[in-house]
């Protein structure tokens, strides 16, 4: 009999250390969102040099950041420093580049360009206010010395980021 109620116990007590893992799932959507507003275009206003800039007969590519919750995301935008596409290169490039803001919705917004961090070929901004801004990317590709570059089509990209602080 106590070992019938010694198997019993035994019994009773396994079944109460069962366990069970439970899923929990849940999805975040950013409250960052960026958009491509104007794709830019080299102009080639000497053999030697490629640039974006207007006066130079390109065109800024302008992306456009929309924040919906202020202090917690950090807009990280990387002006080219090679091409993605191009002729072959028997020379050096040295590119430049620079990224300022074009637009706001929030005049507060002016002061992402004296805020904004720049290292390398890297521009950060705490995106302190909610709303939306449009950040325009100048880039300049100079090639060799003294040397043309080679016809034909040339391609570099801009990152455009949206990190979560």
């Amino acid at each position: 009999m106590f070992k019938k109620s010694l198997a019993v116990l035994a019994t009773i007590i396994g079944m109460n250390a069962a366990a069970e893992e439970v899923m929990i799932t849940g999805t975040v959507a950013s409250k960052c969102v960026i958009t491509t507003d104007t794709v830019g275009v080299y102009g080639n206003p000497t053999p030697s040099e490629l640039s974006t800039a207007p006066a130079d007969g390109g065109v800024l590519p302008i992306v456009r950041y929309d924040v919906l919750q202020a202090n917690f995301y950090k807009a990280r935008i990387t002006y080219p420093e090679s091409f993605s596409e191009s002729p072959g290169l028997s020379d050096v490039v040295t590119w430049t580049g620079e990224v300022t803001v074009a637009e706001v919705t929030d005049a507060g917004m002016s002061a992402y360009d004296t805020n904004k961090v720049e290292f390398n070929n890297v521009t950060e901004v705490d995106l302190t206010i909610a709303g939306s801004t449009w950040f325009q990317i100048e880039s300049t590709a100079d090639y060799g010395v003294g040397k043309a570059f080679p016809a034909g089509t040339y391609r570099a990209v801009v990152s455009a980021d949206c990190i979560a602080l």
